[in-house]
């Protein structure tokens, strides 16, 4: 059985062998948990995704446990709290992106009834004009960064090597994803 380039080798207790088997590639509708995902991946920019899964509780304690509504509401008491707290990221661009891209999502829940039927509603696009949509909603969001939040959380096609195990697996669970924007009524 071969695994991911990356994955080979790692025993099953790893971060990253973990998060390549439970999570990657899965679909995710939870708008909690797709908010999750866009503040791990802007604060894996310039660093190693493993500094990232590493710190992944830490961020869940010190962000409310992603509770969208909580962090748009932080304060200045707040981000000087997230940029004092040595178990995250201390980068002042993305504590504020975090931030911002909470209060978009509260306003895109509004319009679309979620963040995820935001995402559906520009579904499909190629990575391009994915990180064109991105850019004009939130902060800090380039295109490794787009393309990784899309692939991770199931939006764009798995990454998985094709004769990875996971493969199969994350293409059926795409397959019984369903993709289709629905207006709420």
């Amino acid at each position: 059985m071969s695994y991911c380039t990356f994955c080979q080798g790692l025993p099953e207790d790893n971060v990253h062998r973990i998060y390549h088997d439970k999570y990657y590639g899965h679909p995710i509708e939870s708008d909690r948990e797709l908010f999750e995902r866009l503040v791990l991946e802007i604060n894996q920019a310039g660093l190693s995704w493993d500094t990232i899964l590493k710190k992944q509780e830490n961020f869940r304690e010190a962000f409310d446990e992603f509770v969208i509504e909580k962090v748009a509401a932080y304060t200045e008491q707040d981000r000087s709290r997230l940029l004092n707290n040595a178990g995250i990221i201390r980068n002042k661009l993305k504590v504020n992106a975090a931030i911002h891209n909470a209060q978009q999502i509260i306003e895109l829940q509004k319009e679309f009834g979620s963040f995820k039927n935001w995402i559906l509603s520009h579904y499909p696009k190629s990575k391009e004009e994915w990180v064109k949509i991105f850019k004009k909603q939130f902060k800090f969001v380039g295109g490794e960064i787009v393309n990784e939040f899309l692939q991770s959380s199931g939006y764009l096609p798995t990454p998985h090597d094709k004769d990875c195990p996971k493969y199969a697996e994350i293409e059926q669970l795409r397959a019984d994803f369903d993709f289709s924007f629905k207006t709420s009524s």
